[in-house]
């Protein structure tokens, strides 16, 4: 009989859930289409350890942009963009995101050098978009990108006013190189690196090291985010060396994250090559080599790989060593609105990927998903 009761419990634990809503290419209308995705925890690997602290991370944010024209916002304000991946989000612990760009109402020209707007990849976000970004439960996000800076000093300074206001947690610019916070009982440090102009240096390896150095003095568990590598679906394995495109130095990232991890770093989340790139567990601690396009609406392509991604709920214990984790199977649909994929594709590709750029040290990945530390 126990095991019958049991064998129930699993079964309505992961049978899937129905949510009424309709997407089509430029609009978001509730309507009497259905799109389909299981419980968020269908069966949550966490319960089997008693002392186990969630994360919650996702790749590159980008809602909308009103530069050069409002024409690149959603519809109905955006308000509804991040509706479908809500419940995924939720948790008692760190949500992180990368902000891929500014959140600046002032119109003018941006700080790139651009000679058509129409051409011109910069991201500028209305400002009260960040309370949907606060709204879908992020409370953690790096500003070191190559599009932090499209609006110049006044960009940056009114997204950390405005994420300061909500809340929100930031680091990665040269004035807010880490940021230390409270969550479940433990002590975080968050730090941030790029490869770009006013933030921190990705390539400058001792600053680096000195910052999670400084952190692993006073915190419990340190997170460190980087954007790095070269971009596109040509680009999805992660490189023996360093890595350039367009003539950039994108680093040397095997060499960053093990480096990083040798002086305290815990959980490394990776993002800026547009697509998935495959997992590591280094000396039991987590890397995420890049989680790929979130929700980047309006200016992304999104074709093929680039518009699926991996949503990770993540489980430490209390000294950062990886327990377990859950791969939410992402996929952007139209102009990039964010959605479970019934499909589960990129699953496979983290499997095929994680595999074969790190046969020693990648973690298991069920075929539905779910992530434990290597079996070797």
């Amino acid at each position: 009989m126990l095991r019958i009761t049991l064998l129930i419990f699993l079964v309505l634990a992961i049978y899937p859930f129905k949510v009424r809503a309709q997407v089509q290419k430029d609009s978001l209308v509730i309507s009497d289409t259905q799109f389909y995705y299981p419980n968020p925890n269908p069966f949550d690997f966490n319960r089997l350890f008693i002392d186990s602290f969630p994360i919650v991370a996702v790749g590159d944010i980008m809602l909308g942009s009103n530069y050069p024209n409002a024409s690149y916002l959603p519809p109905h304000d955006g308000q509804f963009l991040l509706d479908s991946v809500l419940p995924f989000l939720k948790s008692n612990g760190p949500v992180f995101g990368n902000l891929e760009g500014t959140y600046l109402n002032t119109q003018g020209p941006t700080s790139k050098n651009c000679k058509d707007p129409n051409k011109c990849y910069a991201f500028r976000s209305p400002e009260h978009y960040m309370g949907y970004v606060k709204k879908a439960g992020f409370n953690v996000v790096s500003l070191a990108n190559n599009h932090s800076g499209d609006f110049g000093m006044d960009g940056r300074k009114t997204t950390m006013a405005l994420a300061d206001s909500a809340g929100i947690r930031y680091a990665g610019l040269e004035s807010c190189p880490y940021s230390i916070f409270e969550q479940n009982g433990l002590t975080y440090g968050f730090a941030a690196f790029a490869p770009n102009s006013g933030c921190q240096q990705l390539n400058n390896l001792a600053n680096a090291i000195a910052i999670v150095n400084h952190l692993d003095s006073l915190c419990d568990i340190i997170i460190i985010s980087f954007h790095g590598g070269a971009e596109g679906s040509k680009y999805q394995h992660v490189a023996a060396g360093t890595e350039y495109y367009l003539g950039e130095n994108r680093g040397n990232l095997r060499h960053f994250t093990h480096t990083l991890i040798d002086h305290g770093a815990d959980v490394i989340l990776g993002h800026g090559p547009h697509v998935t790139r495959g997992m590591e567990v280094y000396k039991d601690r987590f890397i995420a080599y890049s989680l790929g396009n979130f929700a980047t609406y309006g200016r992304f392509n999104l074709v093929g790989p680039n518009g699926l991604c991996p949503l990770l709920q993540l489980s430490t214990d209390k000294e950062g060593k990886f327990l377990s984790g859950k791969i939410v199977p992402i996929h952007q649909v139209g102009e990039g609105i964010p959605m479970y994929d019934e499909q589960l594709r990129v699953i496979p590709i983290l499997q095929k990927l994680s595999k074969e750029d790190f046969p020693k040290t990648c973690p298991v990945i069920s075929n539905q998903g779910d992530i434990l530390p290597p079996t070797e």
